[in-house]
């Protein structure tokens, strides 16, 4: 009973902390939902609709509320919310579930039925839950890094449409830290040489790595505080709570030479980088020092963009903490939540509790104990990133009695491949509510990359509002085939049931969130092939989506899935046809060697690198397009390209997280992976016809050569489509359907 009113008072803390959040001006949200409106249908369609904001709609629960009524022959569809996020997700839970309509990051279907469907009766829901969360500090480097203002209006309209109402705002804070720097005495050439460039910012935002792809331009801070006050007027509009970033303890080495009393501890290194561009120094918490510049920038910051009192910081992101000892780690926390109420004294600390999940071993319960209580209940937000796959709050006894938001992860770099863990995700909110003296206050989506497995982000945005899991998945994703297609089709829908008890049915050790496929590995004699579902699933779903091409070509996102589901047939081809060339090699046949080498190098990946060029979402000249697009000058849009191509490939200056943030896209497939596997190839079969044994080190020092001359290459690529996915699609599943269906590939 006792842990109980603990959780209660937790929460009831947190929500007096963030109480003038909830009181914004309802008819600036409610025309910010008007507008975003006309955006999504046009100023015709938008006009019968009528949109207002009332908070006394949430009176009863104080939990954001949507009521939908009207429609039918000439009679205007009534959308209330409590907020203007809480219109705009009845607005869309109208458009999906009475019209057929579907809103995604690839494209949206929105023919809506004339006249508009009248509500049966008036439709009232509430969130069960304080918070719709979205984001990881990771998304901002593998997918927002080179967004313009028109890409982030995009972004910010579907996390309305989704209900988010928490989201991370990061854009802009090198420049305040840049500030903040020359007030503390750095030089100008001491500042460049510590921050990383665009692509890797994410990392050294907390502490991971410093120098590596910078340093960034003064036209890049310029454009990045100039986005960051767009992105939060939008997202303010809607009533949205964006969370600012806040001092973590981590200092530029050239903060010594300034301060050369300074007590700093210079962190072990990070992801296989050496101390040039890892290693990076930790104030002491007990350091005079450490609350001045964290009150310094704090200031400085919500000077520049005002605050709404929830600010992030991850001191010990994927790295050791000094000491294990609880009062350390203790007072090191209390350090960094000080500095944010030594000038906000409402702050409310968002954490992402990944150190707790990503190394378990050091993170016993006394430490975890001594992060936890060192801050007041309900003024740390914690995120159980993980949830999905390897949930903390259920070892941590609902953290603590601290607030958190249960999150699905689900991908890590923003891999392509069709991946998921739908019962998973569809389950686990609700039990997370269930669990004894939960002190769960929301669902977030923190994926470290987005573009893809659209499903999944609709299913788990559904959820938020959702008091207990979806009764029937199979049903549920042959409605969601409907509304994105347009029209309901037999093959489609069971292409998707296929797909839900396949590569959507992801369960134990398996989740890892990453595409360790072959093909995008650098190759060598030990690479794992199996997978967690029946790859005949695979293959049948691709023929049955094929089945509705005549009936279903016209849709722009029937076509992207048919690209898709053809990318993940031919991935699966990969790892058979690589098996061949193992077994092959190992039992020192040269013709089966041969045969399969062949086929692999010089008939399946160009064709992958075909049927990927045939759509947009997946040139390699569209991303890095948008690098080059966010320069200035030339000599920029070369820099910037070279760090979207390294983020792409090595990612460091020698393969250090070597294809971690892998894509398939054409142009990558055909001048990265396919030299890759036919210097691979190629070197088996020399190694066979001289008899001598293959030597993996010899073949990855001429595979890094491969990679830095494609990371350095300045080749331009298309960025428009070519070629015509259906025809494209049918001509691989002719070759390769019934070479696997008879065995032999």
């Amino acid at each position: 009973m006792r842990a109980a009113v603990v959780a209660a008072a937790a929460l009831g803390l947190l929500l007096v902390a963030l109480a003038g959040a909830a009181a914004g001006d309802e008819a600036r949200e409610a025309e910010a939902v008007r507008a975003l409106l006309a955006r999504l249908l046009g100023p015709g369609p938008a006009a019968a609709f009528s949109v207002s904001v009332e908070r006394a709609l949430a009176a009863e629960s104080g939990l954001d509320t949507y009521r939908l009524s009207g429609g039918g022959a000439g009679a205007p569809v009534r959308v209330v919310g409590s907020t203007g996020v809480a219109a705009a997700a009845g607005l869309h839970r109208y458009l999906r579930d009475f019209c057929g309509c579907h809103v995604a990051w690839s494209g949206s279907q929105l023919h809506l039925p004339q006249p508009l469907p009248a509500l049966p009766a008036e439709l009232t829901e509430a969130t069960p839950n304080r918070y719709r969360y979205y984001q990881n500090v990771c998304t901002h480097s593998y997918s927002f890094v080179w967004w313009d203002w028109a890409r982030w209006e995009q972004e910010i309209d579907w996390m309305a449409l989704n209900g988010i109402n928490l989201a991370l705002a990061w854009s802009g804070q090198e420049a305040i830290w840049q500030r903040v720097y020359l007030a503390l005495g750095l030089t100008p050439s001491e500042i460049d040489e510590y921050f990383a460039g665009p692509a890797f910012l994410a990392w050294e935002r907390m502490g991971n790595l410093h120098t590596w792809g910078g340093p960034l331009p003064r036209s890049w801070h310029l454009k990045q505080l100039y986005l960051q006050h767009r992105i939060l007027d939008r997202m303010r509009s809607f009533g949205m709570t964006p969370v600012l970033p806040a001092f973590t303890g981590h200092v530029p080495k050239a903060l010594t030479r300034v301060f050369p009393q300074v007590n700093v501890t210079q962190m072990g290194s990070w992801g296989h980088f050496n101390c040039s561009y890892s290693c990076s120094f930790l104030l002491a918490p007990e350091d005079p020092l450490f609350p001045v510049v964290g009150s310094l920038f704090l200031r400085e910051l919500t000077r520049e963009f005002g605050t709404d009192h929830i600010y992030g910081a991850d001191t010990f992101n994927e790295m050791q903490p000094p000491s294990s000892e609880p009062s350390y780690l203790a007072a090191a926390t209390a350090a960094v939540y000080q500095a944010m109420v030594a000038v906000d004294p409402d702050a409310v600390w968002l954490l992402q509790g990944w150190l707790f999940q990503h190394q378990p071993e050091f993170w016993g319960p006394a430490q975890v104990e001594a992060v936890l209580r060192a801050v007041p209940r309900g003024r740390l937000l914690v995120l159980d990133l993980f949830a999905e796959s390897q949930p903390v709050y259920v070892r941590t006894g609902s953290f603590r009695g601290q607030p958190f938001i249960w999150c699905m992860l689900h991908n890590f770099g923003g891999n392509h491949g069709l991946f998921g863990a739908l019962e998973a995700v569809n389950r686990g909110p609700a039990a997370a509510r269930l669990f004894p003296n939960s002190t769960m206050v929301g669902t977030g989506m923190a994926p470290e990359g987005i573009g893809q497995n659209e499903v999944v982000y609709a299913l788990m945005a559904e959820l938020g509002w959702r008091k207990g899991p979806v009764a029937d998945l199979g049903a549920w994703v042959a409605g969601f085939a409907a509304r994105r297609y347009g029209a309901s089709h037999e093959g489609s829908e069971a292409a998707w049931r296929l797909l839900l008890r396949s590569v959507y049915n992801c369960s134990g050790e398996a989740c890892s969130g990453h595409n360790r496929s072959p093909l995008v590995r650098r190759p060598s004699l030990q690479m794992a092939t199996a997978v967690w579902y029946n790859r005949s699933d695979v293959f049948e779903a691709w023929r049955l989506l094929l089945t509705a091409a005549p009936a279903l070509a016209t849709s722009p996102s029937f076509r992207y899935d048919l690209a898709d589901l053809t990318r993940q047939a031919v991935q699966e081809l990969v790892s058979l046809y690589y098996e061949e060339v193992r077994g092959a090699y190992l039992n020192k046949e040269l013709v089966p060697l041969l045969r399969a080498a062949g086929v692999l190098a010089y008939e399946l990946l160009p064709s992958l690198d075909s049927i990927l060029a045939s759509d947009s979402h997946f040139l390699l000249g569209s991303w890095l397009g948008q690098a080059r697009a966010a320069a200035v000058s030339e000599a920029e849009a070369r820099f910037y390209e070279q760090n979207s191509r390294y983020q792409l490939t090595l990612w460091g200056p020698e393969g250090n997280i070597l294809d971690y943030a892998n894509k398939q896209l054409a142009g990558l497939v055909a001048d990265y992976y396919t030299p890759r596997w036919r210097l691979f190839l190629e070197t088996l079969v020399d190694s066979l016809v001289q008899g001598t044994p293959f030597q993996q080190h010899q073949f990855e020092k001429l595979a890094l050569q491969l990679e830095q001359t494609f990371a350095l290459s300045t080749r331009r690529y298309p960025s428009q489509p070519q070629g015509d996915t259906v025809d494209l699609a049918k001509k691989l599943f002719l070759k390769y359907y019934p070479r696997w269906a008879a065995g032999s590939l």
